[in-house]
């Protein structure tokens, strides 16, 4: 069994662990109220955003309870996975602690890697919709356009990175066109920055399957791919959370995009907990949970 092989299957077997990653403890992913008085998280399941060569592309929407009092803040939520597996349902819990806390969460699927089929950059194309699709229907969800936020873990850490410092790629459907992609403020949670280092024979055979080329001859994609290389003054702030004990994804490669984020002048915030790649202590999903919201709160909800 190869190390990929191996990395995968030890991913798989704790898929568990990743679903509670996105919750506090004591956050149970469930819709009703505790009370009889409490008002309940609105969930639409499988709403779609598109479709790509007949491919359905479907998310799942979670509204706060005031929704319908104004606008509110939004929040895409990018499963993990290592882009070839998982789905949105791995975020329920954090779409439903974000809802309670008066955003709305908006947890996407997107075209997963099957032998040669959705190469990269398909996943970018994918996410950057879902973004310009909630804001053309904002005033369905009661969003403010003006304030949205991404949370990705592993892959879709990278993904939600690329929302916050990069413009649409492919701007080819005429209805989303005038949406901008970009996001306020990025979570990124244990996701791999740089694909030009910490490299071995495995992954560079993943890889050079994935970019559609080997990295000697196709150097720019791997780059393109990778947040490190598109680190400017115009990114939008960033959490970055990574676990010290980390063997999927080093934690150096989050300290390389907060050190060019921060020398960059963008707002950023490095912090690390004593876990492995999935956050299995109850203590660590705690500390994601509560740094997720405070930064939210802080760059999506100005002056709450």
């Amino acid at each position: 069994m190869t190390k990929r092989s191996l990395i995968l299957m030890l991913l798989v077997l704790s898929a568990a662990s990743i679903a509670q990653l996105q919750a506090p403890q004591g956050t149970p992913p469930k819709t009703t109220p505790a009370s009889p008085e409490a008002p309940s998280v609105s969930v639409q399941s499988d709403v779609s955003y598109g479709e790509v060569a007949g491919h359905a592309l479907l998310l799942d929407v979670y509204q706060p309870p005031e929704a319908a009092s104004g606008l509110q803040p939004a929040v895409i939520l990018i499963h993990g996975g290592g882009w070839t597996g998982f789905d949105k349902s791995t975020v329920r819990g954090m779409g439903m602690f974000l809802a309670r806390s008066g955003f709305a969460a908006f947890a996407v699927d997107y075209r997963l890697l099957h032998r040669s089929e959705n190469r990269w950059p398909a996943q970018l194309d994918d996410v950057q919709r879902a973004v310009r699709w909630i804001r053309a229907n904002s005033a369905k969800y009661h969003v403010d356009t003006d304030h949205i936020g991404a949370f990705g873990h592993s892959a879709g850490a990278q993904l939600a990175a690329l929302l916050g410092m990069e413009d649409t790629r492919d701007n080819s459907d005429s209805a989303l066109a005038k949406y901008s992609s970009r996001v306020q403020a990025v979570v990124d949670v244990s996701g791999p920055a740089d694909f030009t280092i910490h490299r071995d024979t495995d992954d560079d055979a993943f890889l050079t399957n994935f970019f559609g080329g080997d990295y000697a001859q196709h150097a720019k994609v791997w780059q393109e791919a990778s947040p490190v290389f598109h680190v400017s003054k115009d990114d939008s702030p960033f959490l970055i959370v990574h676990g010290t004990q980390d063997t999927s994804v080093p934690l150096a490669q989050s300290q390389e995009l907060a050190d060019k984020l921060k020398q960059a002048g963008v707002p950023v915030k490095l912090v690390t907990v004593d876990d492995v790649h999935t956050f299995r202590t109850p203590e660590a999903r705690k500390r994601l949970a509560l740094e997720t919201l405070t930064f939210f709160m802080q760059y999506l909800r100005p002056g709450k």
